[in-house]
């Protein structure tokens, strides 16, 4: 017994170390994770059906990290939240509305014109406080920013698709809101019981490890959201360059908008902002609609996870940068 015990610790102890190494690699993680995705088509479509675990365990994990009394202290002085929830929610809806009144929705392939409208309707990435701590950003606001948008995504979301895709694409508002309520809901209950039997101060203690089990849940989403990727890029490659293209751009317009607007506030949180609203946590959205998602807007879906994988790398020079001018004028 005590052999299978020690034998057990040992196992936990290595399991730990390495959730620790990957959490030190995070954003060489996430830009790996995708292209894996990609190499393993053969896995893609066995994985699929752990897409909604992996939105789960996300919504959990951020919850769970969340920093009670900083975000009361956001509460208390609530202006600069006010204002992060109101452009995180309605900024990419208003921005892709009128991209839309321009081009015309009957342009538009009706899957990837609900694609967009999943896109700006859902809540930012959940993963962007974990890229903010990673680029070494305070991860406050964006944290109750995202933790509040989420919050609020099942009563909001299915107004704005609705409102985004228009007639050509009809849609079920009640039953998307009751799918969202029970992921985002059962998320919130199993993070605030583990808060209450680890502790805060035993969570922050786990910081490098919960980095790495976020990498690892990326690597899984992955693949499970590649399902049919790689066949589409060899069967319709104009269509899969058209959409790679739109989620970029997205992703740039929603990062330079907030750049531009938000003047007022301080340089790394204007990027987070900025990045939060260009990066979407489309897969809550596409994982509440379940079997009803047309091909086509699952394929836009998958092909979006490349800004999201790739930005957190691709970007990490600015954010040094950002830092280095943050820290320059707070010495000064």
């Amino acid at each position: 017994m005590a052999l299978r015990s020690s034998a057990s610790v040992s196992m936990l102890a290595a399991l730990a170390s390495a959730l620790a190494l990957l959490g030190r690699y995070g954003t060489q993680g996430f830009a790996l994770s995708i292209f894996l995705g990609l190499a393993l088509p053969q896995f893609s479509a066995a994985a699929r059906p752990l897409l909604p675990i992996t939105i789960f365990c996300f919504t959990t994990v951020v919850f769970m990290r969340a920093d009670l009394r900083v975000i009361g202290g956001l509460v208390r002085r609530p202006a600069k939240l006010v204002v992060t929830c109101l452009w995180l929610l309605f900024a990419p809806a208003l921005l892709i509305a009128a991209a839309l009144a321009v081009l015309g929705r009957e342009a538009l392939d009706p899957g990837l014109l609900l694609g967009i409208a999943i896109m700006g309707a859902a809540p930012p990435i959940m993963s962007s406080p974990a890229v903010a701590i990673l680029y070494g950003f305070e991860p406050s606001l964006i944290i109750a920013g995202v933790i509040v948008t989420t919050i609020v995504s099942p009563v909001i979301a299915p107004f704005l698709v609705d409102w985004l895709a228009g007639a050509a694409v009809p849609l079920d508002r009640l039953a998307l809101a009751l799918r969202l309520v029970m992921f985002i809901g059962g998320g919130m209950a199993v993070a605030f019981a583990i808060r209450r039997w680890l502790g805060a101060e035993r969570i922050r203690e786990l910081k490098p490890n919960l980095d790495g089990f976020g990498v690892l849940m990326y690597f899984v989403f992955a693949i499970a959201a590649m399902d049919g990727v790689t066949k589409a890029a060899m069967d319709r490659p104009g269509q899969v360059a058209l959409f790679l293209a739109v989620a970029f751009l997205v992703s740039a317009v929603g990062l330079a908008s907030a750049w531009l607007t938000l003047r007022r506030f301080p340089i790394s949180e204007r990027f987070m902002i900025g990045y939060g609203t260009g990066q979407r946590n489309m897969g809550l959205l596409v994982a509440a609609l379940g079997a009803g998602v047309p091909p086509t807007t699952y394929l836009y879906f998958a092909l979006a996870q490349f800004p999201i994988y790739l930005l957190p790398w691709l970007l990490r020079g600015i954010a040094a940068r950002i830092r280095r001018k943050e820290a320059s004028a707070d010495a000064s």
